[in-house]
């Protein structure tokens, strides 16, 4: 079974690493989970100097037949991400080489991934998080074993295995009305995920990497 799994693994990292090589469908895909009404600096922020710099990993890994893709849950805090789900990540810190190594590096902090056996195979499109002033690069890796996840409990309150099957079905996109902030009441797409909601700049960039998959398929 692990030989199966590592063969499909294998097959299908190989189409994505040479699609992501390609033109990204960029903001088409994103606005497709994008929260209503869509807030437009989300697109234009390439002048955006001020803007602290971070990353996520996409991570695929196998388990049985099947690949997955890990998130994780964030602890209710004072800010402006509390209790959201999110790609592990962080922002780029001065030691790190480049932001590929600050996906790497925040992977193994977060969620116990050693860095050295994570394959970078590409990016997806650089986001803007406006709440939080932050420019992201999704950076797209795996590893060809299920990890041994071990959360860093001050940043992760747990962590969601979902099949990649899962992302791709089309009745767990969802939609609703989100409270953020003082109350403040937004009309969102969202992927129903192991009971959570994925919204915001995560369904976002969900949502460009679903348009590619279906692209290999």
């Amino acid at each position: 079974m692990n030989y199966i799994s590592n063969h499909m693994l294998l097959d299908f990292v190989d189409r994505l690493e040479r699609r992501l090589k390609g033109p990204l469908p960029g903001e088409s895909a994103q606005r497709l989970m994008a929260p209503r009404p869509v807030d437009e600096q989300r697109f234009d922020f390439k002048q955006r100097e001020d803007a602290k710099l971070g990353s996520v990993m996409v991570l695929f890994y196998p388990i049985g037949d099947q690949i997955h893709v890990p998130f994780i849950l964030r602890p209710t805090y004072q800010g402006a991400h509390s209790g959201q789900v999110s790609f592990p990540g962080g922002k780029f810190e001065p030691d790190d080489h480049d932001l590929m190594q600050t996906a790497r590096r925040e992977t193994q902090e977060e969620i116990g991934v050693d860095r050295e056996h994570i394959k970078l195979i590409g990016t997806l499109s650089e986001m803007y998080i406006v709440v939080s002033n932050f420019k992201v690069l999704p950076v797209v890796g795996y590893v060809n074993h299920k990890p041994e996840f071990i959360p860093e409990t001050k940043e992760v309150e747990r962590v969601i295995e979902s099949p990649l099957d899962h992302l791709l079905d089309e009745k767990r996109r969802k939609e609703k009305d989100i409270v953020v902030g003082d109350n403040y009441v937004i009309r969102s797409p969202y992927f129903d995920i192991d009971g959570e909601v994925i919204w915001g700049a995560t369904a976002m960039m969900l949502s460009e990497l679903i348009t590619l998959i279906e692209e290999i398929k």
